[in-house]
């Protein structure tokens, strides 16, 4: 959204400008929401029509939108309001509030120029790597597609394991998830996907059982997506979700593997859309409170609650 007008250190992400209006988040509302841990996203969209897009197949047009939104960042790590995730603590500045500790993902691979590129971005940042956004990208067919990895695709899978980078599982088609899980030996996560059995539809949006126990076995964590369109079963809607309906992709998540250790909070609250997709209630990241709540009433000990909320994903990065 940085990328897109909005000003991320306005106090209040309603008023900060920019598409998708009104916004939910932006650094300080982290900060007031108890936020300490999140991804930031370099998103490509091929074929698009907005300051991230660019020329299907352009791998030159990718890279400079890539470097753009990198930029965007490195300018964040310098002024502290950031520090990259996993950085050791000697090397974050001395200050009354820690920064935020931010791990960079890139939705859409085609800002890396060549799988030997992979460690280049390690070093500044990235963390997780999704080959593709929902359009087929030059490494793989994303979740509109019906199309698998390329010849590119399986070409970067072993230069994401040997720089130690997490393949992303969301947004790709269910022949690359398939072919990604068969060839990677890296970790494996999906940073904001729900669960297809739930919605009703053959979307590949959304995760079959079959690939969250695959990701989950890997030991892998899989993040709710609080866009409320991929919580309502039925047919697309443009109401709110409710916090129950968001509940239920955790629960069928957990009732899958038999344990609550397999999913986290995904949210995509910054994901090109405004607050109003987000479910009832939750407006900001300071209401995130609200789905601990929901599952308190459920049942849920203290210890399972606060491993969805931040532990599963403390252990995955090793925080």
């Amino acid at each position: 959204m940085a990328r897109r007008g909005r000003d991320m250190h306005h106090t209040d992400p309603a008023r900060a400008g920019g598409p998708d209006q009104p916004g939910a988040v932006t650094l300080p509302a982290l900060g007031e929401g108890g936020v300490t841990a999140v991804l930031g996203t370099i998103f490509l969209e091929p074929g698009g029509t907005d300051e991230c897009s660019y020329p299907p197949g352009d791998g030159e047009a990718a890279n400079r939108l890539g470097l753009e939104q990198l930029a965007i960042y490195e300018r964040w790590f310098a002024d502290g309001d950031a520090a990259p995730l996993r950085a050791p603590a000697s090397s974050l500045r001395h200050r009354a509030a820690p920064p935020l500790s931010l791990g960079i993902l890139i939705e859409g691979a085609d800002c890396i120029l060549s799988p030997a590129d992979v460690a280049w971005w390690k070093d500044r940042g990235v963390v997780a790597i999704g080959l593709a956004w929902a359009r087929q990208s030059r490494y793989a067919g994303g979740n509109s597609t019906e199309t698998g990895l390329t010849d590119l695709g399986r070409a970067i899978i072993p230069e994401i394991d040997r720089a130690g980078v997490v393949h992303d599982c969301s947004h790709l088609s269910d022949r690359s998830l398939a072919e990604l899980l068969d060839l990677a030996a890296g970790p494996v996560m999906a940073s904001h996907s729900n669960c297809r059995a739930l919605i009703g539809a053959d979307n590949q949006r959304h995760l079959t059982d079959a690939a969250i126990r695959a990701i989950a076995q890997r030991g892998g964590v899989i993040g709710l997506n609080l866009f409320s369109k991929f919580l309502i079963p039925g047919p697309p809607t443009d109401r709110r979700a409710t916090i129950d309906q968001a509940l239920a992709h955790i629960e069928h998540i957990c009732s899958l593997l038999g344990h609550t250790r397999g999913v986290g909070l995904g949210s995509d609250m910054d994901g090109g859309f405004s607050r109003d997709i987000l479910p009832e209630g939750i407006d900001r990241p300071r209401d995130l409170e609200r789905l601990a709540e929901g599952l308190s009433r459920r049942g849920w000990r203290d210890s399972d609650i606060d491993a969805f909320a931040w532990g599963n994903w403390a252990r995955f990065w090793r925080l």
